[in-house]
């Protein structure tokens, strides 16, 4: 098999492939390597490799149990733990941490055949919507190297627009799923919280608002993984439901009736919206109109600006603990040369987070939780932009040393003016992606589509949010869109060519 044919195939065809033996599993280990080591250097996706013990481990499958036996699959440098391996989090100070055992996520994947090419770039914990650590540097853009494929799962976004792999490990937090899908070109589901596996040794992350998944090219590969990864798991602190069918077959028998579907291209925090990402949405809604679909514009009636502000306190909350974790680890107070400016202001502003307003905070999410489950009464699916703009440059959104002196003033200012900081250091970040987060507080499931190409080439993506546990009808939309016109998918992609 050569690089080409290789790139043609998603994971479920490669795994029909091994399962007629027209392809030997080493052999397709060699064209993914070969792939990896032909654009890594220019694109940074992958941040360490595993070559020798892939082989080794190729030799323990079972082609006849296991769905995806020998397909090659390439996970997240956070949260997706190989036992005995390095696990950093794009952090420096994590730089020499070996994981003690496999996560919950990879043993799932281990079990279902796939083989760990090794980890993907991600921002220092994952606390950004682009990819550029100061331990391993930016992670580039397929479609134009001097872009970001965004964050913070932009090493696996990269690396499956580049063809090195058909589906990589994400994650999701704040749309770290639905924002590289949407630079990249990528099809990206977060699933409802619950749905797929955390821990060990932990029954939650972010509090819920953060789930693994993955990011894929193709529909049924995004279903086919929900379909081995969906769990109802006694430890976890929230589970939603079983699936009771096979998504990778119920999303081919498309809507089941005419769907009452919602838009809205204002930005729910009131920043600028690109006429791109305007137009997406616009052109998305045509073809839903055309499919029968009632459309109508309507906003959901959460306050965006408030619950942003509760994401970010959670955030400096979870930090700071994180921090204070460390410390007696290490046995040593963690100072600002140890971590990057982001993790630093988070963790200082989070120290004067009170457990009253912490909680308060939380229970703004289960009211914007409900408020969405109102507006799901009246309107199935809720349509926006994934991203308000086409992806930022290289080093765009990466704070300048005068934005990094103002930012270490946090230590000594007053509880108020912390959080009111911390806001203002995201705020050009959140300008690019203020649609995501709701999806990830609320805990409903959500997609990025890959459906516009914007005049410079870039892909831009289109959000779809669906109640709890309706992945199905978010797959079914997304399957029948992949048959059409519209969807942009991997066409014009110059690294694919």
């Amino acid at each position: 098999m050569n690089i080409s044919e290789y790139m043609a195939y998603d994971a479920v065809g490669l795994s029909k492939l091994i399962k007629k033996k027209e392809v030997a599993v080493d052999e397709l280990i060699d064209t993914a390597f070969g792939r990896l080591e032909q654009v890594n250097p220019g694109i940074n996706a992958v941040v360490r490799t595993r070559k020798d013990r892939v082989k080794s481990e190729s030799g323990q499958l079972d082609v006849s149990r296991q769905p995806f036996a020998g397909v090659p699959i390439l996970l997240k440098d956070i949260s997706q733990a190989i036992k005995g391996e390095p696990l950093t989090a794009g952090a420096k100070l994590l730089k020499s941490y070996t994981a003690k055992r496999d996560s919950n996520f990879v043993a799932r994947l281990r079990d279902a055949g796939f083989l760990f090419l090794g980890h993907t770039n991600t921002p220092e914990y994952g606390l950004k919507n682009i990819s550029e650590p100061e331990l391993y540097g930016p992670t580039r853009n397929p479609w134009n190297p001097a872009y970001s494929p965004g964050g913070s799962s932009g090493g696996s976004a990269a690396a499956v627009a580049a063809g090195v792999v058909p589906v990589a490990g994400a994650s999701d937090g704040g749309g770290s799923i639905r924002i590289p899908a949407s630079f990249a070109g990528l099809f990206g589901l977060k699933p409802t919280r619950g749905r797929t596996p955390v821990g060990p040794g932990a029954g939650r992350q972010w509090q819920g608002a953060s789930i693994d998944f993955v990011l894929s090219r193709t529909v049924r590969d995004s279903a086919a993984l929900l379909d081995i990864l969906q769990t109802i798991q006694p430890e976890a602190a929230f589970h939603t439901p079983l699936f009771p069918g096979r998504y990778v077959e119920d999303m081919k028998k498309g809507a089941s009736r005419p769907m009452k579907i919602a838009f809205s291209v204002q930005s729910p925090v009131g920043t600028p919206v690109s006429d791109e990402a305007k137009r997406a949405v616009y052109h998305t809604v045509k073809w839903l109109e055309a499919e029968g679909h009632d459309v109508e514009e309507q906003t959901n009636g959460v306050d965006g600006l408030r619950l942003m502000e509760n994401y970010y306190l959670m955030n400096s909350g979870e930090i700071s603990a994180m921090v204070l974790g460390m410390e007696k680890t290490l046995g040593r107070p963690i100072t600002a040369q140890d971590v990057e400016i982001v993790t630093w202001a988070l963790n200082e502003a989070g120290k004067k987070v009170t457990a009253a307003e912490f909680t308060a905070s939380l229970a703004s999410w289960d009211k914007a939780a409900a408020q969405m489950a109102a507006f799901h009464e009246t309107y199935d699916v809720y349509v926006t932009p994934a991203t308000a703009f086409p992806a930022p440059k290289i080093g765009e959104l990466t704070h300048t040393q005068k934005e990094t002196e103002e930012l270490m003033k946090v230590s000594g200012m007053e509880k108020s003016e912390q959080q009111a900081l911390v806001y203002e250091m995201f705020l050009k970040s959140l300008t690019y992606t203020p649609f995501t987060q709701l999806a990830n507080l609320t805990g409903q499931p959500a997609m990025s589509v890959p459906v516009h190409m914007t005049n410079d080439g870039l892909p831009l993506g289109v959000q779809f949010t669906a109640p709890k546990g309706k992945e199905h009808w978010l797959l079914r939309i997304a399957f029948t869109l992949e048959q059409s016109d519209l969807w942009i998918g991997m066409k014009g992609n110059p690294m694919l060519v």
